[in-house]
């Protein structure tokens, strides 16, 4: 029998192995989930739509047959990805009731690999800021400090796992929305190279390309048996990383990766200024440098020296794309309900973000991408220099909650703050190359603070072998200690 306190001590693929080899069911498994899930998630309002009942009633008929390494394995989805019979809100009152009829790609590919979805995490309306505190499901709360926020928009994802209710769950990224939640809660995150994983099928799904979906976790390892799950072997909507490094129709996997030698000697760039200006907190930047240090103590060459890249030049790019799309995912719902943009129950924020992306031209959203794509071209010429980027994730420590409010009437205040707090991240959804936050610093008040490092387009596995190198030397906590 899986006692609680057994369950919490397990990664993903423990679970799996274990569920496998029969030292216990996946019934067990997925019952100590639902508990500790019931147990915990009032506090923190991680999971707002439930499917216990549904999901216990699922793995007791389930098939035994499944040879995915995680089947049985309870599992969790972001409420901006559609799992069928299970509410798909978006975070956002605009589409409160709705149900989906079908799975995204992505879940999908969980669906398949025998995973036991409990039900839908916590996300701002759409996704589209730095915490998880929306209107229609209210404030997500940190599992390390509960008046801080999990950073969005991954937040209850992030609040779920730090809090073991479960090992792993979904999340993704648009502009920093894995490796902020991640670096708030203490957790893994990477965001995986455009074009490497599924994602759904047109540019206004996945914002032309800047958004990609994965999952934070406690455990390196389990980030890279989660990639093999949706990894792809073919080129789709964008260019596939692996086809272009490797023979056609190979099927590199990830966890036999992290199997092999750790990453010689690394050329390693140390970023510790802003780059917009903001000032950067004192102990994030000793986080930094600390995680310099270490990287110096495992034989890699670090040279600290600014981001070499033009973020403002990115971010206008970015939020002109973003606008667009924005628009997009609410104008056939406000077509549906007769309903103008004013008139809808979309957080202030959101509307000001369509609002702009009305007045974006074809033009402007063309210049948009080549330019986005000459920084890309830039950040590949750079890393033939230098193999791995340190810096922030964000310049603070987790923000108290209502500090960041998106429906503020003071848009100037909200935009400062937001500039304030972030910055890294988005970069490299705008270049599609891979980043990660690594778990390896933590505030005078017990505050996560995670150290974000990104490497070119397609060095997914370096990223993950250098976290694993990391993992080893600095084990980290594995969830918050509620």
């Amino acid at each position: 029998m899986l006692s609680k306190e057994d369950y919490l001590t397990l990664d993903a693929i423990a679970l799996g192995e274990g569920i496998a080899r029969g030292d216990f069911s996946a019934l067990e498994v997925n019952q100590c989930a639902v508990e500790r899930a019931q147990e915990i998630n009032p506090a923190l309002n991680a999971i707002v739509h439930e499917g216990y009942d549904a999901a216990l009633a699922r793995v007791k008929a389930a098939s035994p047959n499944n040879s995915s390494p995680l089947a049985g394995v309870p599992f969790l989805i972001k409420d901006l990805s559609p799992a069928a019979g299970l509410p798909a809100c978006f975070g956002s009152a605009l589409f409160k009731d709705f149900i989906a009829q079908n799975n995204a790609k992505i879940v999908q590919r969980y669906v398949d690999a025998g995973l036991n979805i409990l039900g839908k995490t916590n996300t701002p309306e759409w996704g589209l800021t730095l915490t998880t505190e929306p209107v229609l499901t209210g404030a997500c709360r940190n599992p390390w400090q509960l008046t801080h926020s999990t950073g969005g928009s991954s937040g209850g994802a992030a609040a779920a796992v730090a809090a073991g209710i479960v090992p792993a769950a979904h999340a993704s990224d648009g502009g920093g929305s894995i490796r902020i939640p991640a670096a708030n809660c203490g957790l893994f995150g990477l965001k995986p190279s455009r074009g490497l994983t599924t994602i759904e099928g047109t540019l206004a799904e996945c914002w032309s390309g800047l958004s990609v979906g994965h999952v934070v976790s406690q455990t390196v390892r389990d980030s890279a048996a989660f990639l093999d799950l949706i990894t792809l072997t073919a080129h789709d909507l964008f260019a596939n990383p692996l086809l272009a490094q490797q023979t056609v129709g190979a099927n590199p996997s990830f966890s036999d990766a992290l199997k092999q030698a750790p990453p010689a000697k690394l050329r390693i760039a140390l970023v510790t200024t802003h780059p917009t200006g903001e000032l950067i907190d004192t102990e994030v930047l000793a986080g930094v440098r600390a995680a310099g240090r270490l990287l110096e103590s495992l034989g890699h060459s670090v040279e600290e020296q600014p981001h070499p890249a033009d973020h403002a030049r990115a971010a206008g790019a970015m939020s002109k794309i973003i606008g667009t799309h924005v628009l997009q995912s609410i104008q056939p719902r406000l077509d549906s309900l007769g309903l103008s943009l004013d008139e809808a129950p979309v957080e202030l924020s959101t509307k000001v973000m369509a609002k702009g992306g009305a007045k974006v031209t074809a033009s402007d959203y063309v210049k948009a991408r080549d330019s986005l794509r000459r920084l890309e071209l830039a950040m590949h010429a750079f890393h033939q220099t230098v193999d791995i980027i340190v810096s922030p994730v964000l310049s603070k420590p987790p923000a108290p909650l209502g500090w960041l409010n998106m429906n503020s009437t003071d848009l100037k205040d909200y935009a400062a703050k937001f500039s304030q707090y972030s910055g890294f991240t988005a970069f490299y959804n705008g270049t599609g190359a891979p980043s990660m936050s690594v778990p390896l610093h933590s505030t005078s008040t017990g505050l996560p603070i995670g150290i974000q490092m990104s490497a070119d387009w397609g060095q997914d596995a370096l990223l993950l072998k250098l976290a694993a190198q990391l993992e080893s030397a600095a084990p980290w906590p594995r969830r918050a200690p509620l």
